[in-house]
């Protein structure tokens, strides 16, 4: 599936087949490109906690407004992202290029981040935005269907995955075999009001 196609594929699915498994081997494929979405500095906020233990699922399932497809899809995903990581050793993101790189790269990660934690916190929502959509075209591109979630109680899903303090939970991707199709797209705004050049009309 060509990507243009995956794109125009790709709809919220909400119902599930409980029985149907994703092999480690797909669902590492679909983390990989998710990985391989931008992050600014290369610096790679997100985490994915990849929800395994079924019972943990059925806790993330009450805090998440009793929504099926947290247990019933085949994969549940929380999309987190690290705050700190701007000061984590930063020349890391850029190993393999020159050390004077490195170097220079760190100062201007720490001039941009340090004392601007608007900008932390908005970094990270972005990175995990960039990654959650390419995680679900890589699903959609693999034959699976997938939902983003956001209906749930951020505090108790903290709890529940040992969420470090310096860490926030974006978002839930799951993933699975939908059970039911697509409702038809309605609603959309006609280009003219979304798509503008240069600047917004004057008031």
């Amino acid at each position: 599936m060509d990507t243009l196609e995956a794109i125009r594929n790709r709809r919220a699915i909400r119902a599930y087949d409980p029985n149907h498994r994703i092999s480690d081997a797909e669902l590492h494929t679909m983390l990989s490109a998710a990985r391989m979405a931008p992050s600014a500095f290369n610096i790679q906020h997100c985490r994915f906690v990849v929800v395994r233990d079924p019972e943990l699922r059925r806790e993330l399932r009450k805090v998440a407004w009793d929504q099926a497809h947290v247990t019933d899809a085949s994969a549940l995903v929380v999309i987190c992202a690290d705050r700190d990581a701007w000061k984590d050793n930063p020349t890391r993101y850029f190993n393999g290029a020159p050390d004077d790189v490195k170097e220079r790269m760190a100062g201007l990660i720490k001039s941009y981040y340090e004392g601007r934690e608007w900008v932390q916190q908005d970094e990270t929502m972005r990175s995990c935005g960039l990654a959650g959509q390419t995680l679900m075209l890589a699903a959609t591109a693999m034959g699976y269907q997938s939902c983003p979630m956001d209906g749930f109680d951020y505090d108790a899903v903290g709890r529940l995955i040992n969420l470090p303090e310096n860490h926030v939970v974006a978002m839930f991707v799951v993933i699975g075999k939908g059970t039911e199709a697509a409702l038809p797209r309605v609603g959309k705004l006609p280009d003219s009001e979304v798509i503008l050049t240069d600047r917004f009309p004057a008031a």
